[in-house]
């Protein structure tokens, strides 16, 4: 019997409370911050108490209809969590909580800023626990809209014109999407349109949609999400609208809400469209050199700090795609486990960035050098995000990374190209992502200092006289305390790269009962 109430309700409510403290005049990020704490500790809880009837199966389920009007397929307010969801709620909580602690209490309007970034943790939250394509769909929109309005009112240079081109772009994307959900359901049998994820794929993988129409409908859907989470070519909105965004922004949504349309390719897209995924397999291949090679190159190229990691993490998303288009246990494990540790890495390299230009007053490259002699604390933080993203042992990447190759490898006697050629390309990747982070590493913190951090002053001496007193413009000032979201962030990131199994023995089972997931 499905229960009547969810305990997923609860990261639902969570952020709406605080959201009306804040707008009858509670302090605007403290209560924020209990929010998004709240959250975190409350979904280790679900995954420590995560027992489903079946292994591998949904818990916490909630189905309650919404709208069941004759003619339009019913609309069900379905939550549930399985193995693959719950490790993306996990990272939406401590991303969250991350950003908030990382924002200044200070910054202008504040009620209406940590307002927003709530708002953008529940739609990335509902977007995940919904088993109902509706509320799947909405809310991610209901997430987007805040985002606009963030880098519009908050962002650094260019805000103005970088927020148009998000919302140009995501919304085309958005709309893309929509018609390949639409035409998706209209494709079944009207006896068994629903909006329902659970009930429409097992439907579907007993009677498919015919291979013509399947060829039609997927690519709708791929280009969407494609658009939604940077695939090569589709990604140009990404680096200058993370440039201008204000640091948590940029967190939020390279960390969390990018992982959204990769989480519906594995949840919706490829289960139910499976036949058009393998005829447009080689397009999503081929597109993927794009993110590994032109991404990768463009990236080196980058002169300032945000636009190089805006750049990266487009790069990084080929690996994300590669380990979900190679469709086994150990490839689709892997990309889930990734999702968790590039948004970890993602997060990091943001807050980080944004730390050093408020601290520095600049972001080009040409312009920091030797900032590890001032901020010794921070350099160290940045390194660790920078061993993070390219992959190090010890760190969350190279677990998920390294299951994406073993699973690439694995597919060679089915599918050569994939098997040898995109695995070396995505290897290759790893080389160009030290490259740019190492010299990222080089030039902020170990390069030679600049001029402008050279001031002399002349102050009085001991002897009486004058003499010239060195000063320097970017000190390490923030306490142990303010660094404390960033070495979270760190830990996390640890505990995953020493203790993969902890997320293997959640994810498995649940990719294991993916429909067309080979058995072995």
């Amino acid at each position: 019997m499905t229960p009547a109430i969810s305990l997923l309700l609860v990261l639902l409510i969570a952020p709406l409370a605080a959201i009306f403290f804040i707008i009858i005049k509670a302090p605007a990020r403290r209560t924020a911050s209990f929010a998004a704490a709240f959250n975190l500790i409350f979904s280790l809880g679900l995954i420590w108490n995560y027992h489903p009837t079946v292994p591998g199966g949904y818990d916490y389920v909630m189905d309650c209809p919404w709208i069941n009007l004759h003619g339009l397929p019913p609309i069900h307010l379905h939550l549930g969590v399985d193995g693959i969801s719950l490790p993306l709620v996990f990272l939406t909580a401590i991303v969250t909580f991350a950003a908030i602690a990382i924002s200044p209490s200070t910054i202008r309007r504040a009620p209406e800023f940590y307002c927003y970034l709530l708002l953008m943790s529940l739609g990335a939250m509902g977007a995940f626990i919904s088993l109902d394509m509706f509320f799947f769909f909405i809310f991610h929109e209901f997430a987007l809209i805040p985002t606009f309005l963030l880098i519009g009112i908050w962002g650094a240079q260019n805000r103005q014109f970088a927020s148009f081109q998000v919302t140009i772009y995501l919304m085309a994307g958005s709309l893309i999407l929509l018609a390949g959900l639409v035409a998706l359901v209209m494709a079944v049998p009207s006896a068994a349109r629903t909006f329902d994820i659970v009930s429409l794929q097992a439907y579907l993988q007993n009677h498919p949609i015919a291979v013509a129409s399947q060829n039609n409908i997927f690519p709708l859907i791929l280009i969407g999400f494609g658009i939604l989470v940077g695939l090569f070519p589709f990604h140009s909105w990404a680096p200058p609208g993370y440039a201008s965004a204000p640091p948590a922004t940029a967190m939020l949504h390279a960390g969390i809400l990018k992982k959204f349309a990769l989480y519906g390719l594995i949840r919706i897209a490829i289960p139910m469209l499976h036949d058009g995924f393998e005829t447009w397999l080689p397009v999503i291949l081929t597109l993927l050199v794009g993110n590994f090679i032109y991404a990768g190159f463009v990236t080196i190229a980058q002169k300032e700090l945000p636009t190089m990691i805006g750049f990266s993490s487009i790069m990084h998303m080929g690996y994300l795609f590669l380990g979900i288009a190679c469709w086994n246990v150990i490839g689709v494990s892997g990309a889930v486990i990734l999702m968790v540790a590039h948004g970890l890495s993602a997060a990091l390299l943001f807050g980080l960035s944004g730390e050093i230009t408020h601290r520095s007053g600049e972001n080009r490259f040409a312009e920091l050098g030797g900032l590890a002699q001032r901020a010794p604390l921070l350099a160290v933080l940045f390194s660790f995000a920078s061993m993070a993203s390219m992959g190090v042992p010890g760190l969350a990447n190279f677990a998920g990374e390294l299951m994406v190759f073993f699973a690439s490898f694995a597919t060679a006697p089915a599918l050569p190209l994939l098997g040898s050629g995109f695995a070396v390309i995505a290897i290759y990747g790893t080389v160009i992502t030290a490259i740019f982070q190492l010299r990222a590493i080089k030039n902020v913190f170990y390069g030679p200092m600049p001029e402008r951090y050279r001031l002399q002053k002349v102050a009085p001496s001991a002897a009486g006289g004058e003499e010239a007193v060195e000063v320097i413009g970017m000190t390490d000032t923030a306490s142990l305390a303010e660094y404390a979201p960033y070495v979270l962030l760190i830990l996390a990131s640890l505990v995953i790269g020493f203790m993969p199994f902890l997320l293997i023995h959640l994810v498995q089972p649940s990719v294991s009962l993916l429909p067309y997931i080979p058995q072995r």
